[in-house]
């Protein structure tokens, strides 16, 4: 399990209540993973930029946390902050954000994992 973090990390909100301070924690359960998924694009690849609220979806992001059934099993080479391409049919959203782009997702829908050439991480 870990604690939220800016950028990344497992998920939580630290919420004030008299003097102490609450964390909630999403951590998920069998085979899934906690996807913060990337943001939508407002231009395209040729330069054009998109008029006000039409954006091009996107189906990509960085792995939050991952399971521990799915960390344990060698099958799966996800790790935190890998970046993933997965289906979002089946996404649930995590509602700890105002843009809500947290979502765990079934590891079954995890289509590709981006790394470059030597190995590590794509970006």
């Amino acid at each position: 399990m870990v604690l939220f973090t800016a950028v990344y990390g497992a998920v939580g909100m630290g919420q004030a209540s008299g003097k102490q301070k609450s964390l909630e924690i999403v951590e998920p359960l069998g085979q899934r993973v906690l996807i913060r998924k990337d943001e939508d694009k407002k231009k395209t690849k040729g330069g054009i930029e998109l008029p006000g609220n039409i954006e091009i979806p996107t189906i990509t992001g960085r792995v939050v946390a991952v399971s521990a059934q799915v960390d344990r099993d060698e099958d799966y080479p996800i790790r935190q902050y890998d970046k993933v391409l997965f289906n979002p049919k089946t996404a649930i959203p995590v509602d700890f954000e105002g843009d809500n782009r947290l979502f765990v997702v079934p590891i079954e829908d995890i289509v590709a994992v981006f790394r470059r050439a030597n190995g590590s991480d794509g970006d």
